[in-house]
């Protein structure tokens, strides 16, 4: 390709094989990290001035000292993702890696992967990448891979590799309230979970039934009841607590210091627990296992081994269906009413309709008071409306109330 001078300094052009007349740039710089000299190119514009611009933007940043910047033009989005994947993922939680390498390799990168990571504007990724998800996932689904590659773009940032973040203002929904696009939440009523209990004692085997009770209890999450160890059960002071989740990829800490909390529980549960033990030690005996306090509390018939998620979510199923707890999907399939996690909305649930302090509830669930506010607020909506006529029924009972 032979280039021609203008008379703009490092402005040339030349001829596309398509015989059009096009424009680009060519500047030396030096790159202040390595200290070496550097050419910056730009091709293809179809003006004079279009390439004079960009040259303009080019020494600017250079300028500014943003060479890093100017260095990554033409990344893409999917050689970054790359290197964040690289440069990160050793130090993310097993299931923060887990959810972000299947968001990259499944979502991020088929829809997103050949743009140009500085040149991927909101219009761009609303229809190449939100637009597309709404069409496959609910919004809940598509809000968390949008947060997802938020975190990416702003590890871009961190990483000078990209000058601001273009996606942050990026509509879910189109015009849905936040409200709109949450989930429902999934809980039972206390009539139901009481039915939920009844049937589990009556046709599951005594450590399903144990594992329900301690979750509807209790408000934990089902991976903090799955590492529970019975030094984590006091029956003197009828506690039990917090300081392990475990799952599919095993046992590890907590994810957030909210988690780490001690639970007081009611004496029936306690009581339960208890009996419970005893069972575990024969069970554990039976298999040639040595009970210790670091044994863990729920574990199966067959082989004395801690019980597995997936068989804790079939299980869980199993129960609703017995107790007539199922809805109806779009196929006119029945299907459970809620999931594990449900149980842990319906114990905050009943808390809040039964007017708990705030605070004590999120110290309960291991959550901040923000978050209650925020994952509840519906049952807020109802008691401020119940606090009007609350306040009108005080005045009336009053001798000579007014008229």
């Amino acid at each position: 390709m032979k280039l021609h001078k203008t008379k703009e300094q490092h402005i040339y052009y030349y001829m596309n094989s398509e015989g059009q007349k096009r424009y680009m740039y060519r500047y030396r710089y030096t790159d202040e990290l390595t200290r070496k000299q550097k050419e910056k190119r730009g091709s293809d514009f179809k003006t004079e001035k279009a390439a004079l611009k960009a040259l303009l933007e080019v020494k600017a940043a250079i300028v500014r000292g943003e060479t890093t910047l100017i260095n990554n033009d033409n990344l893409t989005v999917s050689q970054w993702l790359d290197k964040w994947h690289e440069m990160n993922h050793s130090d993310w939680e097993v299931t923060t890696r887990k959810q972000r390498e299947m968001a990259i390799r499944l979502n991020m990168k088929p829809l997103l992967g050949h743009f140009k990571l500085q040149k991927l504007d909101r219009a761009t990724y609303q229809k190449a990448y939100i637009q597309v998800l709404e069409k496959q996932y609910k919004p809940a689904t598509v809000k968390l891979l949008h947060n997802l590659f938020k975190i990416a773009i702003n590890a871009a940032i961190k990483e000078e590799v990209l000058d601001k973040n273009r996606i942050k203002d990026v509509k879910i929904g189109g015009n849905k309230s936040d409200s709109q696009e949450k989930e429902p939440l999934n809980f039972l009523t206390p009539a139901e979970l009481k039915l939920l209990l009844e049937t589990a004692k009556e046709t599951e085997h005594v450590t399903n039934y144990t594992y329900l009770l301690t979750l509807a209890y209790s408000g934990m999450r089902r991976g903090e009841a799955c590492g529970l160890q019975w030094k984590n059960i006091d029956f003197e002071n009828s506690t039990i607590t917090i300081e392990r989740t475990r799952d599919t990829k095993g046992a590890r800490a907590p994810k957030t210091k909210n988690s780490y909390r001690t639970i007081p529980m009611d004496e029936m549960i306690m009581k339960q627990l208890k009996t419970y033990q005893t069972w575990c030690k024969q069970i554990m005996l039976a298999f040639g296992t040595r009970f210790t306090p670091n044994s863990f509390v729920f574990i199966t018939y067959q082989s004395g081994e801690p019980i597995s998620d997936s068989a804790l979510l079939y299980m869980f199923r199993r129960v609703q269906k017995a107790a007539g707890l199922v809805t109806l999907n779009e196929e006119g399939e029945e299907v459970p009413k809620i999931t594990l996690h449900g149980l842990r909305h319906t114990h905050a649930t009943i808390l809040l309709n039964n007017r708990q302090n705030v605070k004590v509830i999120a110290e309960r669930l291991g959550n901040t008071p923000t978050m209650i506010y925020d994952v509840y607020g519906h049952i807020f909506k109802e008691m401020e409306h119940e606090s009007v006529s609350a306040f009108s029924d005080s005045l009336n009972s009053v001798k000579g109330a007014l008229k």
